[in-house]
């Protein structure tokens, strides 16, 4: 069986809100990312030379509603697509509008974790048009153009949902208390990065305390200075500041996470870890203690909030979460 590890990068995130114009100011004034209005009730903003990486639609979801996977090649294209199909999971082909608001010249959607689409391309469009960017860069490339963090109930499931697709590999594990929960991550990379996919999951209870689909999205600057400022724009804007400025101890990247207009978090980050070819050889997955060397303090932990995440953890317990049983296949990944 052909290995497209390495050959997978997070390519963009399709968003479903009715606050458009809060998604507007939080994205160019305070976080500082390229805006395009393309027509009434879609928006999307641009990190690099891509024409979309955060495509905006007007809708009652406050959620995530697609991931966008870039294959490098037809025929790692061809084996992944053929993973999806071989298991029975619907796939559907992406329409010209829907390929041409994403920028990418052709897409294949299935079923994805929590009910969010998985989309794979292999083709971004690109443009020549300057960035009007209050950050000089986005470190985006090989690594994709960042991650993800989901929360789950079957967090087995989802590992090998992108072990069996993507061949993702397990980095790591960080066992720390959110708010009011104890939560065991583990750290799954695609390609270069440490990890384009987080999977948490709650200890001791299969309840998930997070609404959205994602619990945060991760981007990265390429100066640290960048990472400062944003930090205070989001704070000088009034959004919410979630954590403040810290240092992870698995990927050692700087950062701080604020609240998105819908709800999830965004994780501003600078100098992550990157796993080498020569890392790769002798990586060997650890297990980390809290999830910061120094700060990432709570800040938006407040005790509506925290009650917010017990709410959310008592009607998980009580409904199925969304999952593709087809690709669930926990003997295959460690638990």
């Amino acid at each position: 069986m052909n290995d497209v590890f390495g050959n997978v990068h997070l390519g963009y995130l399709v968003v479903e809100t009715q606050r458009l114009t809060d998604w507007r100011r939080f994205g160019a004034d305070a976080v500082g990312l390229h805006v395009d209005e393309i027509a009434p009730g879609t928006t999307r903003f641009r990190l690099d030379d891509r024409a979309c990486r955060f495509l905006l639609q007007r809708g009652p979801a406050e959620d995530v509603t697609a991931l966008g996977w870039q294959v490098d090649d037809h025929e790692t294209f061809d084996v992944i697509l053929g993973r999806v199909t071989s298991r029975g999971l619907p796939v559907q082909e992406g329409t010209a509008d829907e390929c041409a608001l994403r920028g990418v010249e052709r897409l294949w959607r299935f079923p994805g974790p929590k009910g969010a689409a998985t989309e794979i391309f292999t083709t971004p469009v690109t443009t020549p048009d300057p960035l009007a960017m209050r950050n000089a860069a986005f470190v985006t490339g090989e690594s994709g153009m960042g991650h993800v963090a989901i929360t789950s109930k079957d967090v087995l499931g989802l590992h090998s949902y992108y072990g069996t697709l993507f061949d993702a590999r397990l980095s790591d594990f960080i066992l720390e208390r959110i708010g009011p929960v104890d939560l065991r991550i583990r750290f799954l990379r695609v390609n270069e990065r440490h990890h384009s996919v987080a999977v948490a999951g709650v200890q001791r209870f299969a309840v998930d305390p997070i609404r959205t689909v994602i619990q945060h999205v991760n981007v990265q600057v390429a100066e640290l200075d960048d990472m400062v400022a944003a930090h205070e724009r989001v704070k000088a804007e009034g959004f919410t500041m979630m954590w403040s400025v810290g240092q992870h101890p698995n990927d050692r990247s700087i950062s701080f996470y604020c609240q998105t207009p819908s709800g999830f978090e965004l994780e501003v980050g600078w100098s992550p870890l990157v796993v080498t070819e020569e890392l790769e050889s002798t990586w060997e997955p650890t297990t980390y203690q809290g999830i910061s060397l120094w700060g990432h303090t709570p800040v938006g932990e407040d005790i509506i909030h925290k009650m917010g995440m017990v709410r959310q953890a008592l009607r998980s317990a009580r409904r199925a979460e969304a999952a593709v049983p087809e690709l669930r296949d926990p003997a295959s990944v460690p638990a």
